[in-house]
């Protein structure tokens, strides 16, 4: 299978930087030709349901990354926790971010603060699909099971970087000081803040409603309300969605990053053969409602 994957799409590549423009597969060709074995199905233990007045979000969560914070907000999902609170904070370009902003609400099963989870640190080197390394955050960047990751130079500490709709937890000064207040990226990549704060998620679905939250409280009305925070996996009978996100470790997401590196439409003149790590798109798609 893999060699007739890239029998279809190598016809003219031979690595990142030699291209054939002719031939060369767009990056819509790959992702459509793409087969089976190239996609993973997402756990729907993790992917969280957030129900906002414009719409339903779905987010994954990094469990790789951040065991704990994924871990606990599970438990406030299961709790009620955000249920009745509110997308209180809004940035225009920057950040929406929900929770109890009064900071006075009870946790039942999980925690107000946990400890920081800034990086993964592993004995031994962790293999990602990498990009150039030419990054001015990190010595390293790349792909890790689905997320857009950075490396120190050993590869022995991971992260997953800002980029945009990405799923992260407010805190204070303290490192240590959050746990329950969220929030996702909204506008360009907020790489300054990678190793600041923990990021362990993002959006698959419903960024749009996200954007189109108000930005200001109006008269009487509630600001934003958090209509509810589910576990998918825990509401299956009444919310059946399904997705597929492309293996970041396949060939055919190699592929897409070299169509994505030099653009082959007719339309482009320069091709820089390069991309930013949050430039780079990773193909998700539904496949059940």
């Amino acid at each position: 299978m893999r060699k007739q994957f890239l029998a279809a799409i190598f016809v003219a590549l031979s690595s990142h930087s030699q291209f054939i423009h002719a031939q060369q597969p767009s990056a819509a060709d790959i992702i459509e030709q793409a087969q089976p074995s190239q996609w993973r199905q997402v756990d729907p233990h993790n992917v969280l349901k957030i129900s906002l007045p414009t719409g339903e979000a779905y987010i994954e969560l990094n469990p790789h990354l951040a065991p704990n914070h994924t871990q606990n907000i599970k438990r406030l999902a299961r709790d009620g926790f955000y249920k009745g609170l509110n997308m209180y904070r809004f940035v225009e370009g920057f950040v929406a971010q929900g929770g109890d902003a009064s900071g006075t609400k009870t946790t039942k099963t999980a925690s107000k603060r946990i400890p920081a989870e800034f990086y993964l640190t592993t004995q031994t080197a962790l293999t990602i699909t990498e990009l150039d390394k030419n990054d001015g955050y990190a010595p390293i960047t790349g792909f890790l099971n689905g997320f857009a990751v950075a490396q120190n130079e050993t590869k022995t500490q991971t992260w997953q970087v800002h980029c945009h709709g990405v799923f992260a937890m407010a805190r204070g000064n303290e490192t240590d000081s959050g746990g329950t207040e969220f929030y996702t990226t909204i506008g360009n990549s907020q790489r300054y803040l990678d190793r600041n704060i923990t990021v362990f998620g993002r959006v698959l679905e419903g960024m749009e409603h996200f954007n189109r939250l108000d930005r200001r409280p109006s008269g009487n009305e509630p600001f934003n309300p958090i209509k509810d925070v589910k576990v998918l996996a825990d509401i299956a009978k009444e919310d059946n969605s399904q997705f597929k996100v492309m293996r970041t470790d396949s060939v055919a997401f190699d592929a897409l990053i070299g169509a994505r590196k030099n653009r082959n439409e007719t339309w482009f003149v320069a091709s820089p053969n390069y991309i930013d790590v949050c430039a780079m798109p990773i193909p998700t798609k539904r496949i059940a409602r």
